[in-house]
């Protein structure tokens, strides 16, 4: 009865919901690639920064470790092909930066020294902070404009803020 009308009927509207879904899909499945617009970036709590950031080392080679139980802190640990490791704190945008919030140096053996330590920050650290990673040693901060270079695709290698590669061993 209905003839080629239901036919034709169902293939319209699979082809105006088709592309529908796939641009409301379209910026989750970036996410989960390790890829995230500026906007994205700003509206992440510390957790949802914690995720943006493991997903982002994935897409560039590392492999996330899972989260330690023990600790209260968000933190995420990583490695990669080379046996490197990666340690990152985050520090939520009007907290002060000291000593004490520094990652803790893993006990584990197994890696080339002690792991690079990351800290996270969507704005832009103070010269006392500088400073603080600097005496540090192995210590990389990753500000607001980097964070989102990184974001946006550049890899962690590649990113340029400070003087040095970010695995060169501190002298």
């Amino acid at each position: 009865m209905a003839g080629i009308g239901v036919p034709v009927a169902a293939l319209a509207v699979l082809a105006v919901v088709t592309p529908a879904a796939i641009r409301r899909h379209r910026p989750t499945a970036r996410r989960r690639l390790g890829f995230y617009t500026p906007e994205e970036l700003a509206e992440l709590d510390t957790q949802g920064l914690a995720l943006a950031v493991s997903r982002m080392l994935r897409r560039d080679g590392w492999r996330v470790l899972p989260p330690r139980r023990s600790e209260a802190r968000v933190r995420v640990r990583a490695r990669d092909g080379r046996g490197r490791r990666l340690e990152v704190a985050f520090r939520p945008v009007a907290e002060p930066l000291p000593d004490e919030d520094t990652p803790s140096r893993s006990r584990r053996p197994g890696g080339p020294g002690p792991p690079l330590r990351l800290v996270v920050h969507r704005g832009a650290f103070t010269r006392r902070d500088v400073q603080w990673a600097r005496r540090q040693g192995g210590v990389r901060l990753i500000d607001g404009s980097c964070l989102r270079r990184w974001a946006h695709g550049t890899p962690l290698d590649e990113l340029s803020d400070s003087p040095r590669s970010p695995y060169e061993p501190s002298s």
